[in-house]
């Protein structure tokens, strides 16, 4: 047993929550201290179970609490995995593929739907349309890694996406293709809680607190070119601004 194990059990003894609980606050402390990357392997059940002189199942126990705070993925066949976590700066007007890049994840995108519809009342107001306009919806889930982070739907005027299937999965690279890359945005960021729908398509406890983020962007003429809806996992997304004295 190591020095750092000893002093663990030491600190097991004089703890009254339960057994599983402890080990799950040290291994959470170990990945907020980055004692494991991002995709590094956890300890399998059984070598946590002899390391720290526990059953599996205590051991499994504890295992659960990271993945339930989303600290951990679990691999069908493989182990549990330190799971990836998203800073996105403030400043910055980005797409999700180009964040997760630039971090060196592998974004994706599941599909949910992509259809030609007359644009809402909000739609209209949101993106200066006039009633009865016909927009691209685009209803997606957003993941990295294969690890779903943000549920999102974007609506765009038809005459900028006249072929919602033909978007790829980057909206955005798609847009610059097309000539109509926004230069600008306006986002507005507010917590709620997930609902049963949305902690099922975002695979988190049903009331989770999330992230939601309204983005308006612009051409640079002015004319408003998209809408966008995110639902983020708070647990894997983090926003960060610099802010300077005047």
């Amino acid at each position: 047993m190591t020095v750092q194990d000893q002093e663990t059990a030491a600190q097991q003894k004089s703890d009254s929550s339960p057994l599983y609980m402890q080990i799950a606050r040290k291994l959470i402390e170990d990945v907020r201290a980055g004692r494991y990357q991002v995709d590094q392997a956890l300890p399998s059940e059984r070598a946590l179970s002899e390391q720290l002189n526990v059953s599996r199942v205590t051991a499994r126990k504890a295992i659960d609490q990271l993945v339930e705070q989303g600290l951990v993925v679990r691999k069908r066949g493989s182990g549990n995995y330190i799971a990836p976590r998203i800073e996105q700066p403030l400043s910055n007007l980005s797409s999700f593929s180009e964040q997760l890049q630039q971090r060196g994840y592998r974004p994706g995108s599941r599909w949910l739907k992509r259809d030609i519809v007359v644009a809402s009342a909000d739609e209209q107001m949101s993106l200066g349309l006039s009633p009865n306009t016909k927009v691209a919806r685009l209803e997606r889930l957003r993941l990295a890694d294969d690890v779903a982070m943000a549920y999102e739907v974007s609506v765009l005027p038809a005459t900028v996406v006249p072929d919602p299937a033909a978007v790829g999965d980057s909206l955005y690279r798609y847009l610059e293709r097309a000539g109509k890359a926004p230069v600008r945005a306006l986002q507005h960021i507010r917590a709620m809680n997930a609902s049963a729908e949305l902690a099922r398509q975002l695979d988190v406890p049903e009331g989770q607190a999330v992230l939601f983020i309204t983005r308006i962007a612009y051409l640079e003429n002015g004319t408003a070119v998209e809408l966008t809806h995110s639902y983020c996992r708070s647990d894997h997304y983090d926003f960060v601004a610099e802010m300077r004295r005047s």
